[in-house]
């Protein structure tokens, strides 16, 4: 017995075929492009690269779910949130016709912290620059972003990294500089976030500010800047970081108190 539907494509999904869009072209975008997800996020995607005139088989936007907070209430819901792809930004780029290539990403030194009871290692920083053809003139742009500024977490209260930053945390990280530098050169492809830089962040509307909120930061624990103090004071006495540096690392994980900061800026003063 046939249990194949024999309802039209165009009845059953009428949204769909109203977009011009098949049932074949549907089918890859349910199962390939965005396997999983809900058919209105699909067709929000579909509506953003139609407005666009992007081809969505190339997969230029992402549907990221995501903790969206209202502004108003407070109150967060998790959601599905259409959002652009470094690759988008390439293609905005390339289509501009000033698009003039650009340099390998440099990153900066490799650090290692105490996040959430693990140790990590990742690079400071990088730094990408793009070339844009300005009347007759080759123009650079660059971006520099930190790791600790930028990685996702792997989970509203975690400090440690979520699997993606974890696995490829210089490839992260240069996606990000990447989407920052694309951003200076060609300010008309948007202001928005790519998908690269969002995964695994609250998201909170605003009509001042879409910027994603940092997480309120705890202070660091006391047992653990006594256990930590005399390996720290040996990186700033040996020259390898100054108490400044040293102070803004510790920061990212939790807040100093003014005496224990003086007690780093005063290993200055006693290196030999």
């Amino acid at each position: 017995m046939n249990t194949q539907s024999t309802v039209p494509f165009e009845q059953q999904y009428p949204a769909v075929a109203q977009r011009g869009i098949d049932q074949s072209t549907w089918g890859a975008l349910q199962n390939s492009v965005f396997p999983g997800a809900r058919d209105e996020s699909i067709l929000m995607a579909v509506d953003y690269c139609l407005s666009r005139h992007l081809d969505i088989l190339l997969k230029p936007v992402h549907l990221v779910p995501m903790s969206v907070k209202d502004a108003s209430s407070g109150n967060s819901t998790w959601r599905d949130v259409v959002m652009p792809g470094i690759g988008l930004y390439r293609i905005q780029a390339d289509r501009s016709g000033t698009y003039a290539g650009a340099d390998e990403p440099e990153f900066g030194p490799v650090l290692t912290a105490d996040l959430d009871g693990n140790q990590y290692t990742f690079p400071e920083w990088c730094k990408y620059t793009v070339h844009k053809l300005i009347g007759d003139r080759i123009v650079a742009f660059s971006a520099k972003e930190y790791w600790l500024e930028n990685y996702a977490t792997s989970g509203r209260n975690a400090q440690a990294p979520n699997a993606m930053w974890k696995k490829r945390p210089y490839a992260q990280l240069a996606k990000c500089a990447e989407a920052q530098a694309l951003r200076k050169a060609w300010p008309d492809i948007g202001q928005a976030p790519t998908a690269e830089e969002m995964e695994g962040k609250e998201f909170v509307p605003s009509e001042k500010d879409i910027t994603p909120q940092k997480p309120t930061i705890k202070h660091y624990p006391v047992d653990q800047f006594e256990l930590n103090y005399t390996k720290w004071s040996s990186v700033i006495q040996s020259g390898k970081k100054t108490a400044e540096q040293l102070i803004a690392m510790i920061e990212s994980k939790g807040q100093l108190t003014e005496p224990q900061k003086q007690a780093l800026i005063n290993c200055e003063a006693e290196e030999i």
